[in-house]
């Protein structure tokens, strides 16, 4: 036991360290409900790693633990729905909360602060293979891809995604598991959307007019919920 209370305290101590730079952005999605009593403390993990600059963590809010008497205000039937398809895409007929993907392509079910460590350092150091620059002029968005690495014929031709995102708010949950308990929420994702597509090759510029004052990124994916090909944010 001792030696697993270590071992997660330098799992803690790596996720929340800030390094100088970073190779890639490392996207990590959080699959989470105000109604589950078993994501408070991935919930909290992910507003520690929103400190970071090499990695982008998205707490997508789930809609299938409303029946148990508290409405998630957060969640939406699309970040359901987005999760399945992961799930599908890795051959599985089940999902969970809390559930991180990592990279479009790694799932850490439940709370693993160790496992989510080794793999923000494995994806950290991987090759990007699409460099995404965002840039703010007035109230619209630039959008540039430019292509940095191999990408595989699979993985071509998938979305370029826009998500927009809130930093913070704080929630006092009258009912459900979490009754009477009051929880902090980090980089809630309020909309993701296609804008566009990647062939992964060449090189590309969008404008997306009258973004607003949201939290900004920008996803370059593989089809069918595949890899993560690039990713980018302004703050």
């Amino acid at each position: 036991m001792r030696t697993r209370l270590i071992g997660l305290l330098i799992a803690l101590m790596t996720l929340l360290a800030v390094p100088a730079s970073a190779d890639r952005l490392v996207v990590i999605e959080l699959f989470t409900s105000q109604g589950c009593s078993s994501c408070p403390p991935a919930d909290a993990l992910l507003g520690e790693l929103a400190a970071r600059d090499d990695v982008l963590p998205l707490a997508l809010h789930v809609d299938y633990w409303d029946y148990i008497g508290w409405k998630d205000a957060f969640a939406s039937h699309e970040n359901t729905e987005r999760q399945r398809a992961y799930a599908a895409a890795a051959g599985s007929r089940t999902i969970y909360t809390p559930q991180m993907i990592v990279g479009g392509r790694d799932h850490v079910i439940g709370y693993k602060p160790m496992k989510l460590a080794m793999l923000i350092e494995k994806h950290g150091e991987s090759t990007e293979p699409a460099k995404v620059t965002l840039t703010r002029r007035g109230p619209d968005l630039l959008v540039e891809i430019a292509p940095a690495g191999r990408v595989p014929a699979a993985q071509a031709g998938g979305p370029i995604q826009l998500v927009l995102f809130r930093a913070s708010e704080t929630v006092d949950i009258r009912r459900g598991e979490n009754a009477g308990k009051t929880y902090t929420y980090h980089n809630i994702v309020e909309e993701l959307r296609p804008i566009g597509t990647w062939d992964g090759k060449t090189r590309v510029e969008l404008k997306v007019p009258n973004v607003g004052s949201s939290e900004i990124a920008v996803l370059v994916q593989a089809p069918d919920n595949g890899p993560i090909l690039g990713a980018a944010r302004v703050r």
